[in-house]
């Protein structure tokens, strides 16, 4: 498999630019690839007193315009996430889109970062679900996610061979991206697509470095921290190899996370 991980520049209140550039950059990723990925907040950037105007309709232009994409070009798509608005509440909403252009998952980002109050714009997601996309047991996660191993964990014993975490993470705790990246990797088993933005926020640089992280936690693949799209080749069978040598989650002690 052959991803694409779309490290889009993403501006302030700049929501038609970030739209215009990011389906752009989607559309050209998808002829080279079977699967690309955006990163998180990429059409409104992090200007979160302005979601309620700004947020997408689950059916609006944008997922539409990446679906045709999908289905035109075969190639799937994990939307990075996206500020839905549903019955009346805004949530930081990452889709799955098959290579038929069908929406097979949503997931709405579970842990919100209590130190920028994200509690106040965004409702909390409860689906903590693995979904089949194109025949790979995936499991979605969002930037501050990654600081909770309980979700990949979760995730990794219902199936999950590979995840993803689209995320806007700043250069100052850049170092951490790469730790706890390569952790949920590692102490999982399973593959980790993690895609950053450039550009910056109030002035503060996001890190980039989108990342491919293999079962075993090597990074196989690093973006720098320019807009770019990454292009990796994915070994899923990698998998089931490392397990079958290494399988601490069979070794799990469920009641301790349940």
């Amino acid at each position: 498999m052959k991803a694409a991980l779309v490290q889009l520049e993403v501006r302030e209140r700049a929501k038609a630019e970030n739209v215009r550039r990011g389906l752009k950059l989607a559309a050209e990723a998808a002829t080279s690839c079977d699967l690309l990925l955006l990163p998180e907040v990429w059409t409104t950037g992090y200007s979160l007193g302005h979601l309620v105007q700004e947020a997408e309709e689950p059916d609006g232009p944008v997922l539409k315009e990446l679906q045709a994409v999908a289905a035109r070009e075969e190639c799937a798509i994990v939307a990075g996430s996206v500020p839905l608005f549903r019955d009346g509440l805004v949530y930081n909403s990452s889709v799955a889109i098959n290579k038929k252009g069908e929406v097979v998952h949503t997931y709405d980002k579970v842990h919100l970062f209590g130190l920028f109050h994200e509690e106040t714009f965004f409702a909390p997601g409860n689906d903590f679900s693995v979904y089949d996309l194109d025949g790979v047991k995936c499991g979605s996660t969002i930037c501050y996610d990654l600081r909770f191993p309980e979700l990949y964990r979760h995730l990794a014993l219902q199936g999950a061979e590979l995840f993803f975490c689209p995320a806007e993470w700043p250069t100052a705790r850049g170092d951490i991206w790469r730790l706890l990246a390569q952790a949920r990797a590692a102490e999982n088993h399973a593959w980790l697509l993690a895609v950053n933005c450039a550009g910056t926020f109030k002035g503060a640089p996001f890190f980039g470095h989108s990342m491919a992280i293999d079962p075993m936690g090597k990074i196989v693949a690093e973006a720098g921290e320019e807009e770019e799209i990454l292009y990796v080749d994915i070994d899923l069978a990698l998998v089931k190899k490392v397990r079958q040598r290494l399988n601490a989650l069979a070794d799990v002690r469920r009641e301790l996370i349940s």
